[in-house]
């Protein structure tokens, strides 16, 4: 699989923020499974040390206008295997064989074939009823009414169906109606509870290759991303998305996409969506910085788009530049607040323009990206508390509850 020589993704600024018609949003972990999503993306990503590279969504579509060209791409998803203890267990100390041979049922291989385009990638079973979640950009590139396959680990093809996409969260969920009942749902973690450092374990469909593992440790949390969602047709421009992801250093290449990243004990935490890659056009690959989407975050999204076909998203009603402000005499990037969208929850909270967010529930808010991917974890109706730097550089703390997103 590689990246379309075309390069239908933009590169964008990591700190790039919404301007005044995208009101920075956030996202919420969801109670239960419903719905999966599928994407293909491309954006800036300023590595340490100042290192520009670009986050590819790992989508395999050398030529999108044939069918048999084009592919989407997946992401290989990691695990962890100790599940004994809630403690991460030590990279070095994982045997993944019986995580591997516990999780492999429950990921799946999806190959789309449309008029528009034909896309492959990965998917993970998650519930007894059939569905199976993978990314937005993995089913998009076949068009509407593409014919949409999966492949079980013994081999065994089934017919599947679209049953609902989210290209802001660049999630779908698929249905099998024909799903055998030997295929078991994957155990799902808490990816709010995951650790800098912890071994995990990625599965999917590499380049074509199924049943691939990959393993390493997480690199980082809360890493916000930014991609461009895949339209439906050739050359349609997406949205942007933007993650609170979950960062990898296991090896995830162009058809890991939608595939499992799981903890040492073979539980899901996050849906492999994204790789960072060192320049824009040529052929994409590992270069040991990939992208998940936290699981928290895939539950409540495909949760609606099982019970409804779509997505309410959180919503604040600001624009946002990035800032440098003083706390306590010491200088802290934070997300600058460049308009208040009148009648929307940040004006409702008493937000004005000039002030800065440097945290949320007390999590550091280094920039206006950060801010936006926090608002687009979260639920509509989420409770959440901002640290809000005002003009004269005193704290306050800011009570909002989000609506949602016009």
């Amino acid at each position: 699989m590689t990246t379309p020589p075309h390069d239908p993704w933009a590169q964008r600024p990591p700190t790039e923020p919404p301007g005044p018609q995208q009101p920075a949003e956030e996202r919420r972990r969801g109670p239960g499974w419903g719905g999966t999503i599928a994407a293909a993306v491309l954006s800036a990503l300023l590595a340490a040390g100042g290192t520009a590279g670009l986050v590819t969504a790992l989508d395999d579509d050398p030529s999108p206008a044939p069918p048999a060209a084009g592919t989407e791409s997946d992401q290989e998803t990691t695990d962890q295997s100790d599940a004994a203890s809630s403690a991460p267990a030590p990279a070095g100390q994982v045997d993944w064989t019986p995580v591997a041979e516990r999780v492999a049922p429950s990921v799946v291989s999806i190959d789309v074939r449309g008029r528009t385009g034909a896309g492959q990638g990965s998917g993970v079973v998650i519930d007894d009823a059939g569905h199976v979640l993978t990314n937005n950009h993995v089913v998009a590139g076949g068009g509407s009414g593409a014919q949409v396959r999966i492949s079980l680990d013994d081999g065994r093809v089934l017919d599947a169906e679209v049953l609902g996409t989210d290209p802001a969260t660049d999630l779908a969920v698929l249905a099998v109606p024909d799903m055998p009942d030997d295929v078991p749902a994957i155990d799902v973690g808490d990816s709010g509870a995951v650790q800098v450092g912890q071994p995990v374990m990625a599965l999917g469909n590499p380049l074509g290759l199924s049943q691939t593992i990959t393993t390493g440790i997480v690199s980082a949390v809360d890493r916000p991303v930014t991609t461009q969602s895949v339209g439906g047709q050739p050359f349609e421009p997406g949205l942007p998305v933007v993650t609170n992801a979950i960062q990898t250093d296991a090896a995830i290449n162009p058809g890991n996409s939608g595939g499992a990243l799981v903890d040492a004990a073979g539980r899901l935490i996050g849906i492999n969506s994204a790789i960072a890659s060192l320049g824009q056009g040529g052929q994409a690959g590992s270069i040991g910085l990939g992208f998940a989407i936290p699981v928290d975050q895939a539950q409540w999204v495909s949760q609606s788009l099982i019970e409804t076909g779509a997505v309410e998203h959180a919503y604040l009603g600001v624009s946002l530049e990035n800032a440098v402000v003083e706390v306590d005499g010491v200088a802290r990037e934070a997300a600058g607040i460049a308009t208040v969208v009148p009648g929307t929850p940040a004006e409702q909270a008493g937000l004005r323009v000039g002030e800065a967010v440097v945290a949320v529930d007390g999590e550091p808010v280094p920039g206006a990206e950060s801010l936006v991917a926090q608002v687009r974890e979260r639920q509509p109706g989420t409770e959440v508390t901002l640290s809000v730097v005002g003009r004269d550089g005193e704290v306050r703390e800011v009570t909002v509850e989000f609506g949602v997103r016009p």
